[in-house]
């Protein structure tokens, strides 16, 4: 199965603090490693051999983008502009952001993978895994019963169905700051066992799933940069830093080198 890829790269109306700190008008163009944040995820989408077509949703007045990809309007927010591409493009539709520009074929691999049987998944990485990276920055985790998890930016809407999960979504978003009308439609069974520290991933995807109506999984990906985007400047330096070091090719140890050996 080949999946459309959709990149959401809309602003969210202030000034984004990280495209003030890179010089740029909107932070999907912010400059890392030489190039705009969002030509890395590209490159990572368009090397992986699960996806065909690749649209971006963004501001009609962002810079150019790529002419192999689709542009669309953002909407008002992510799940509005969400709900409008899956409208356009249907399913399978692969989400993820242009401020992940850390993303790789692998890993993408792994998520989709993980998707497998469901309708609507949605990526998370294991708290030590992504410690690993060494990130300093501050981090918001989901602290399940069976280990704490940071969001990975990836989403895929497998099938038809996953419509349901948009429109949870949408309502969430509405809802963002009324956290009980939040509880009500996810079900206030599933917050009061998340509040005790009973909740894991496994039936918090089957809550979702009942409250968007489909099928849905919690989907592992074990990579220590699956969990890093551009949320703050004080990020840029760190993705930076990531990106250089998979250019940087491994040293080799010299013959000199204690425990190597030298050949006959």
């Amino acid at each position: 199965m080949r999946w459309t890829a959709l990149v959401l790269a809309g602003s969210r109306g202030a000034a984004d603090p990280v495209a003030t700190a890179a010089g740029v008008a909107h932070k999907a163009f912010a400059p890392l490693a030489g190039r705009a944040m969002i030509a890395h995820v590209l490159d990572a989408l368009g090397e992986a051999s699960e996806v065909g077509d690749i649209a971006v949703s963004i501001e009609p007045e962002a810079d150019p983008l790529p002419g192999n990809v689709l542009r669309l309007d953002a909407a008002s927010g992510p799940a509005a502009s969400v709900a409008a591409a899956v409208d356009r493009l249907g399913t399978p539709l692969l989400i993820t952001t242009a401020d992940h520009p850390l993303l790789t074929p692998a890993m993408i691999s792994a998520f989709l993978a993980g998707a497998r049987g469901v309708d609507v998944a949605a990526g998370v990485c294991p708290r030590p895994t992504v410690e690993a990276a060494g990130n300093p920055a501050k981090r918001t985790w989901l602290r399940l019963a069976d280990g704490a998890v940071s969001g990975t930016n990836l989403f895929a809407l497998a099938t038809p169905a996953a419509r349901g999960a948009v429109t949870l979504w949408q309502g969430l978003e509405a809802d963002r700051k009324r956290p009980w009308r939040m509880a009500r439609r996810i079900g206030p069974g599933m917050l009061a066992r998340y509040l005790a520290g009973r909740l894991d991933r496994a039936a918090a995807a089957r809550a979702i799933g009942a409250a968007a109506g489909c099928r849905a999984a919690l989907v592992e990906v074990d990579h220590p940069d699956a969990a890093h985007d551009v949320d703050r400047p004080g990020d840029l330096a760190f993705v930076s830093a990531r990106l250089a070091a998979r250019r940087t090719p491994p040293v080799s140890p010299s013959p000199d080198t204690p425990g190597v050996r030298r050949r006959p």
